[in-house]
């Protein structure tokens, strides 16, 4: 582990290494990350608030439901298969196919909808079907040739069963619970019997058990209760199988959704590619380039003043001595810029070093790693750290900053905290946002917490390696 300090030594961070967790950056939506206070039924244990919530009764509507769609689906599924696959003799057989998988389409986009709106389960869209050519033929190709509609058919097989299991189960639960929950309430509906009321529990010639003393009411009550709050976690654990089904069988495919996201990355990296050559080429043409003409122009009159003037020429090209040196520095600006020698020479730990150096608010930098990572994530690293003390050297008007950088397994991770005054965003249209794009392009994170009043902590999370 190195540390380096210009100014000020950070103070004492709570994080460890290798135990970082998005919690640590606090609460997004209450600034600070203060715990929220609770009120209502937030007061309550979640066992004994579970029954009356709203996201019980949707789970529990979500279950109900299921049944009776998924013998609509099952039907058509089986009907349609079935029918189509005798008909595969004939070319009737072949629309008769594409006909049920674009019905299973429709279901499965009704039950992504149910899905969204009982289960609060966000499930992307499928990639569309794409015929070469217009016309029924080239749909029914496309459709047949779709493993998201095969995907689609074979969730309204498997469905039914489990629709059916845990309906059974759901509704024994509930019925039982609540039933005898609510057993002192209605009890007395049983009429006198052999001397006997009450809700009868076994009875033959001999003898019979009754539930109509204080304590056995009492006791049937309270396993009532029981099964009561235990539903809400029993239909819960019924709908993750739901959740799994519906995000594996009628969401887009991964190949699909990394495909998209690859090219979306691409289509970032090649704009930031393009912006870094047009900052680059902008900086030559209006930095040492512009320097370069002047230079030039010094010399030649300098040099048609030697003969004439041999003082003058020489106060002349000592001018242009000093204009070399600024184009010379401007020049290794820009290749520090493009990718700075001490970067591939000493690693992160000089490199950062140097960049906290230049800065304008005293900064304390601390790399905790034992191997470098890939070069090209180590190369995001640097212009991230770089780009992250530029903001805190423009707007954070900060007295001091820190830069930690540290290894969580297979991430690298990196940390810019200044006690500035706060109210960075990652919004669109600011620089942060630029930047988490570009993380992004290479499947890493940038969070940003910066409450109005500050501190700002901006924290980047990359790959260690390139997939």
């Amino acid at each position: 582990m190195a540390t380096h300090q210009y100014g000020y030594r950070s103070e004492h961070r709570s994080e460890r290494r290798g135990e970082y967790s998005y919690d640590d950056i606090g609460d997004v939506d209450h600034p600070g990350g203060a715990p929220r206070p609770r009120r209502g039924l937030g007061r309550l244990p979640a066992g004994l608030r579970a029954p009356i919530e709203g996201r019980a009764w949707r789970e529990l509507g979500y279950v109900l439901l299921s049944f009776p769609l998924s013998i609509v689906f099952f039907v058509w599924t089986v009907t349609m298969v079935s029918l189509g696959a005798g008909l595969l003799v004939t070319f009737i057989g072949v629309p008769v196919l594409a006909a049920a998988l674009a019905g299973a389409r429709g279901f499965g986009a009704l039950e992504r909808v149910r899905a969204r709106g009982l289960l609060g389960l966000e499930v992307g869209t499928p990639e569309p079907l794409r015929p070469r050519n217009g016309g029924p033929f080239a749909w029914m190709g496309a459709m047949l040739k779709s493993g998201v509609s095969w995907r689609h058919l074979l969730y309204g097989v498997l469905h039914f069963p489990w629709a059916t299991f845990a309906f059974s189960v759901a509704v024994a639960f509930w019925t039982t619970g609540w039933t005898l929950f609510t057993y002192p309430l209605w009890q007395w509906v049983f009429p006198m019997y052999a001397g006997q009321a009450g809700l009868q529990l076994y009875g033959d010639d001999q003898h019979s058990v009754y539930l109509n003393n204080p304590f056995e009411i009492g006791l049937t009550s309270l396993v009532g209760l029981l099964f009561v709050l235990a539903t809400p976690w029993v239909v819960r654990a019924l709908t993750t199988v739901d959740r799994l089904m519906v995000a594996g069988l009628l969401g887009p495919s991964r190949l699909a959704s990394r495909v998209v996201e690859l090219e979306s990355d691409r289509g970032v990296v090649v704009d930031t590619a393009a912006a870094d050559l047009r900052r680059i080429e902008r900086d030559l043409h209006d930095g040492a380039q512009a320097r370069l003409v002047n230079l030039a122009m010094d010399l030649g009159l300098a040099k048609e003043k030697l003969t004439e003037d041999p003082a003058e020429a020489a106060r002349m090209v000592g001018e242009a001595h000093g204009e070399v040196k600024t184009a010379l520095q401007e020049l290794r600006d820009l290749a520090r810029g493009i990718h700075p020698a001490v970067l591939t020479d000493r690693g992160l730990d000089a490199a950062l070093s140097s960049v906290a150096s230049r800065c304008t608010v005293p900064v304390t930098v601390e790399v905790d790693l034992t191997e470098r990572p890939a070069p090209a994530i180590e190369g995001i690293a640097y212009f991230t750290v770089s780009e992250l003390l530029q903001n805190v050297s423009k707007h954070s008007r900060a007295t001091r900053a820190t830069v930690d950088v540290w290894r969580t397994r297979d991430r690298l991770m990196l940390q810019v905290h200044d006690n500035g005054v706060g109210g960075a965003s990652a919004d669109g249209g600011s620089g942060l946002a630029g930047l988490a794009e570009r993380l992004d392009a290479v499947d890493g994170i940038l969070l940003v917490d910066s409450p109005p009043a500050g501190p700002t902590r901006v924290t980047a999370e990359l790959p260690w390696r390139r997939a």
